[in-house]
Protein backbone atom coordinates (compact mmCIF):
# COMPACT_ATOMS: atom_id res chain seq x y z
CA UNK A 1 0.00 0.00 0.00
CA UNK A 2 1.45 3.40 -0.98
CA UNK A 3 2.35 5.57 1.97
CA UNK A 4 0.74 8.99 1.83
CA UNK A 5 3.09 11.97 1.89
CA UNK A 6 3.38 13.92 5.10
CA UNK A 7 4.91 17.01 3.52
CA UNK A 8 5.93 16.95 -0.15
CA UNK A 9 9.07 18.75 -1.28
CA UNK A 10 8.49 22.49 -1.04
CA UNK A 11 8.45 24.54 -4.22
CA UNK A 12 11.26 27.07 -4.37
CA UNK A 13 8.64 29.76 -5.06
CA UNK A 14 6.45 28.80 -2.11
CA UNK A 15 6.90 30.47 1.28
CA UNK A 16 8.35 28.25 3.96
CA UNK A 17 5.68 26.74 6.22
CA UNK A 18 5.41 28.00 9.76
CA UNK A 19 6.48 25.65 12.53
CA UNK A 20 3.49 23.49 13.30
CA UNK A 21 2.25 22.91 16.81
CA UNK A 22 0.82 19.53 17.56
CA UNK A 23 -2.89 19.83 18.28
CA UNK A 24 -4.59 17.81 21.00
CA UNK A 25 -5.42 14.38 19.70
CA UNK A 26 -2.91 14.37 16.81
CA UNK A 27 -1.55 10.87 16.44
CA UNK A 28 -4.26 9.37 18.67
CA UNK A 29 -6.29 6.35 17.54
CA UNK A 30 -9.30 7.13 15.36
CA UNK A 31 -12.22 7.05 17.75
CA UNK A 32 -15.21 9.23 18.62
CA UNK A 33 -14.41 12.24 20.74
CA UNK A 34 -17.40 12.85 23.00
CA UNK A 35 -16.07 15.82 24.97
CA UNK A 36 -15.50 19.43 23.90
CA UNK A 37 -12.33 20.12 21.96
CA UNK A 38 -12.18 23.87 22.52
CA UNK A 39 -11.81 25.76 25.79
CA UNK A 40 -15.21 26.73 27.14
CA UNK A 41 -14.80 30.45 27.39
CA UNK A 42 -16.41 33.65 26.13
CA UNK A 43 -20.09 34.44 25.93
CA UNK A 44 -22.79 33.95 23.32
CA UNK A 45 -21.50 32.79 19.96
CA UNK A 46 -17.95 33.43 21.14
CA UNK A 47 -18.36 30.75 23.77
CA UNK A 48 -16.40 27.55 23.28
CA UNK A 49 -19.48 25.71 24.58
CA UNK A 50 -21.38 26.61 21.40
CA UNK A 51 -18.70 25.04 19.24
CA UNK A 52 -18.39 22.09 21.61
CA UNK A 53 -22.09 21.29 21.15
CA UNK A 54 -21.64 21.40 17.37
CA UNK A 55 -18.64 19.06 17.64
CA UNK A 56 -20.63 16.65 19.82
CA UNK A 57 -23.33 16.50 17.14
CA UNK A 58 -20.68 15.85 14.49
CA UNK A 59 -19.24 13.00 16.56
CA UNK A 60 -22.73 11.55 16.98
CA UNK A 61 -23.13 11.66 13.17
CA UNK A 62 -20.00 9.53 12.75
CA UNK A 63 -17.09 11.98 12.45
CA UNK A 64 -14.42 10.09 14.36
CA UNK A 65 -11.02 11.65 13.62
CA UNK A 66 -10.02 13.70 16.69
CA UNK A 67 -7.95 16.03 14.48
CA UNK A 68 -11.06 16.96 12.52
CA UNK A 69 -13.21 17.41 15.61
CA UNK A 70 -10.53 19.59 17.20
CA UNK A 71 -10.29 21.72 14.04
CA UNK A 72 -14.06 22.25 13.81
CA UNK A 73 -14.14 23.06 17.51
CA UNK A 74 -11.42 25.69 17.26
CA UNK A 75 -12.67 27.72 14.27
CA UNK A 76 -15.45 30.21 14.99
CA UNK A 77 -17.87 29.66 12.12
CA UNK A 78 -20.03 32.66 12.99
CA UNK A 79 -17.20 34.96 11.90
CA UNK A 80 -17.57 33.67 8.33
CA UNK A 81 -21.31 34.21 7.82
CA UNK A 82 -23.33 37.37 7.21
CA UNK A 83 -24.60 39.23 10.27
CA UNK A 84 -28.23 38.50 9.43
CA UNK A 85 -27.54 34.75 9.52
CA UNK A 86 -25.18 34.63 12.46
CA UNK A 87 -27.67 32.87 14.74
CA UNK A 88 -27.65 29.90 12.33
CA UNK A 89 -23.85 29.68 12.22
CA UNK A 90 -23.60 26.52 14.35
CA UNK A 91 -26.57 24.71 12.86
CA UNK A 92 -25.80 21.92 10.41
CA UNK A 93 -26.89 23.88 7.39
CA UNK A 94 -25.34 25.59 4.40
CA UNK A 95 -25.78 29.35 4.27
CA UNK A 96 -25.53 31.93 1.46
CA UNK A 97 -22.33 34.01 1.41
CA UNK A 98 -23.10 36.14 -1.66
CA UNK A 99 -22.50 35.83 -5.41
CA UNK A 100 -24.76 32.75 -5.52
CA UNK A 101 -22.29 30.78 -3.37
CA UNK A 102 -22.68 29.08 0.01
CA UNK A 103 -20.71 28.06 3.08
CA UNK A 104 -20.96 24.28 3.38
CA UNK A 105 -22.62 22.48 6.28
CA UNK A 106 -20.26 21.77 9.19
CA UNK A 107 -20.94 18.05 8.72
CA UNK A 108 -19.91 18.22 5.05
CA UNK A 109 -16.72 20.15 5.85
CA UNK A 110 -15.89 17.64 8.57
CA UNK A 111 -16.63 14.65 6.31
CA UNK A 112 -14.47 15.94 3.45
CA UNK A 113 -11.55 16.87 5.68
CA UNK A 114 -11.75 13.49 7.40
CA UNK A 115 -11.63 11.77 3.99
CA UNK A 116 -8.60 13.89 3.08
CA UNK A 117 -6.82 12.71 6.25
CA UNK A 118 -7.85 9.05 5.91
CA UNK A 119 -4.81 6.79 5.74
CA UNK A 120 -2.64 9.28 7.62
CA UNK A 121 -2.69 7.76 11.12
CA UNK A 122 -1.56 10.82 13.06
CA UNK A 123 -0.05 14.27 12.90
CA UNK A 124 -0.65 16.84 10.20
CA UNK A 125 -1.10 16.44 6.49
CA UNK A 126 1.43 18.22 4.27
CA UNK A 127 0.64 20.88 1.70
CA UNK A 128 -3.04 21.08 0.67
CA UNK A 129 -4.74 22.83 -2.25
CA UNK A 130 -8.32 24.00 -1.76
CA UNK A 131 -10.41 24.75 -4.84
CA UNK A 132 -13.02 27.37 -4.01
CA UNK A 133 -12.10 29.51 -1.00
CA UNK A 134 -15.58 30.92 -0.60
CA UNK A 135 -15.76 32.86 2.65
CA UNK A 136 -12.58 31.21 3.98
CA UNK A 137 -14.10 28.92 6.60
CA UNK A 138 -12.86 25.61 5.23
CA UNK A 139 -9.39 27.11 4.67
CA UNK A 140 -9.30 28.01 8.38
CA UNK A 141 -10.30 24.44 9.27
CA UNK A 142 -7.68 22.99 6.92
CA UNK A 143 -5.05 25.21 8.53
CA UNK A 144 -5.50 23.21 11.74
CA UNK A 145 -4.81 19.82 10.11
CA UNK A 146 -2.29 20.66 7.36
CA UNK A 147 1.15 22.23 7.47
CA UNK A 148 0.38 24.54 4.54
CA UNK A 149 -2.82 25.51 2.70
CA UNK A 150 -3.14 27.11 -0.72
CA UNK A 151 -6.72 28.19 -1.40
CA UNK A 152 -7.84 29.51 -4.77
CA UNK A 153 -11.03 31.44 -5.55
CA UNK A 154 -12.27 32.53 -9.01
CA UNK A 155 -14.70 35.23 -7.78
CA UNK A 156 -12.90 38.39 -6.76
CA UNK A 157 -15.66 39.44 -4.36
CA UNK A 158 -15.36 36.20 -2.40
CA UNK A 159 -11.57 36.25 -2.53
CA UNK A 160 -11.63 39.68 -0.89
CA UNK A 161 -14.26 38.55 1.63
CA UNK A 162 -12.10 35.57 2.61
CA UNK A 163 -9.10 37.86 3.02
CA UNK A 164 -11.11 40.08 5.37
CA UNK A 165 -12.46 37.09 7.33
CA UNK A 166 -9.10 35.38 7.74
CA UNK A 167 -6.90 38.41 8.38
CA UNK A 168 -7.80 38.67 12.11
CA UNK A 169 -6.97 34.97 12.60
CA UNK A 170 -3.33 35.47 11.51
CA UNK A 171 -2.90 32.00 10.04
CA UNK A 172 0.66 31.98 8.65
CA UNK A 173 0.19 28.68 6.83
CA UNK A 174 -2.78 29.84 4.70
CA UNK A 175 -2.15 31.44 1.30
CA UNK A 176 -5.15 32.89 -0.56
CA UNK A 177 -5.02 33.03 -4.35
CA UNK A 178 -7.29 34.74 -6.87
CA UNK A 179 -7.50 32.66 -10.03
CA UNK A 180 -9.04 29.79 -11.96
CA UNK A 181 -9.31 26.80 -9.66
CA UNK A 182 -9.70 24.37 -12.55
CA UNK A 183 -6.03 24.89 -13.45
CA UNK A 184 -4.94 24.50 -9.82
CA UNK A 185 -1.71 26.15 -8.67
CA UNK A 186 1.33 24.48 -10.15
CA UNK A 187 3.86 26.59 -8.24
CA UNK A 188 2.78 25.00 -4.96
CA UNK A 189 2.76 21.41 -6.24
CA UNK A 190 3.09 18.60 -5.37
CA UNK A 191 0.19 18.52 -2.92
CA UNK A 192 -0.47 15.88 -0.29
CA UNK A 193 -4.18 16.59 -0.71
CA UNK A 194 -6.59 18.55 -2.90
CA UNK A 195 -10.11 19.38 -1.77
CA UNK A 196 -12.82 21.02 -3.88
CA UNK A 197 -15.87 23.01 -2.84
CA UNK A 198 -17.51 22.88 -6.27
CA UNK A 199 -18.56 19.97 -8.47
CA UNK A 200 -17.86 19.39 -12.15
CA UNK A 201 -18.42 16.64 -14.70
CA UNK A 202 -14.99 15.20 -13.94
CA UNK A 203 -11.94 15.94 -11.82
CA UNK A 204 -9.60 18.10 -13.93
CA UNK A 205 -6.44 16.37 -15.11
CA UNK A 206 -4.39 19.32 -13.85
CA UNK A 207 -5.35 18.46 -10.26
CA UNK A 208 -4.10 14.91 -10.67
CA UNK A 209 -0.88 16.19 -12.23
CA UNK A 210 -0.30 18.46 -9.23
CA UNK A 211 -1.09 15.73 -6.68
CA UNK A 212 1.83 13.93 -5.03
CA UNK A 213 2.19 10.17 -5.34
CA UNK A 214 0.25 8.78 -2.40
CA UNK A 215 -1.87 11.93 -2.25
CA UNK A 216 -5.64 12.16 -2.27
CA UNK A 217 -8.30 14.33 -3.94
CA UNK A 218 -11.72 14.80 -2.34
CA UNK A 219 -14.21 16.46 -4.66
CA UNK A 220 -17.91 16.46 -5.56
CA UNK A 221 -18.41 15.12 -9.09
CA UNK A 222 -21.47 14.88 -11.33
CA UNK A 223 -22.50 11.26 -11.88
CA UNK A 224 -24.11 9.86 -15.09
CA UNK A 225 -27.58 10.31 -13.59
CA UNK A 226 -26.98 14.04 -13.09
CA UNK A 227 -26.58 13.99 -9.31
CA UNK A 228 -23.38 14.94 -7.55
CA UNK A 229 -21.52 12.43 -5.42
CA UNK A 230 -18.47 12.77 -3.24
CA UNK A 231 -15.49 11.18 -4.99
CA UNK A 232 -12.10 10.27 -3.55
CA UNK A 233 -9.13 9.78 -5.89
CA UNK A 234 -5.93 8.20 -4.56
CA UNK A 235 -2.83 8.56 -6.73
CA UNK A 236 -0.53 5.56 -6.81
CA UNK A 237 2.72 4.94 -8.65
CA UNK A 238 0.94 3.36 -11.64
CA UNK A 239 -2.75 4.06 -11.28
CA UNK A 240 -5.40 6.28 -9.71
CA UNK A 241 -7.96 4.55 -7.52
CA UNK A 242 -11.43 6.11 -7.38
CA UNK A 243 -14.11 5.70 -4.71
CA UNK A 244 -17.63 7.08 -5.19
CA UNK A 245 -19.37 7.88 -1.91
CA UNK A 246 -22.56 9.62 -0.81
CA UNK A 247 -24.71 12.08 -2.75
CA UNK A 248 -23.90 15.75 -2.13
CA UNK A 249 -24.98 19.12 -3.50
CA UNK A 250 -22.35 21.76 -4.27
CA UNK A 251 -22.28 24.77 -6.56
CA UNK A 252 -21.04 23.99 -10.10
CA UNK A 253 -17.32 23.96 -10.84
CA UNK A 254 -16.57 26.72 -13.36
CA UNK A 255 -13.50 27.93 -15.20
CA UNK A 256 -12.18 31.45 -15.54
CA UNK A 257 -12.33 34.37 -13.12
CA UNK A 258 -15.03 36.92 -12.40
Amino acid sequence: MTRRPGFPARSALSPAPAAAKERPGAGAPRQPMPGPVAPVQGVGLDSGAVRARMVSRLAAQGIADPRVLAALGSVERHRFVDTALVNQAYEDTSLPIGLAQTISKPSVVARMVELLLAGLPGGKLGRVLEIGTGCGYQAAVLAQVATEVYSIERLRGLHEKAQANLRPLRLPNVHLLFGDGMVGFAKGAPYAGIIAAAGGEAVPRTWLDQLAIGGRIVAPTVMPGGQQALVVLEKGEREVRQSVLETVHFVPLKSGIA
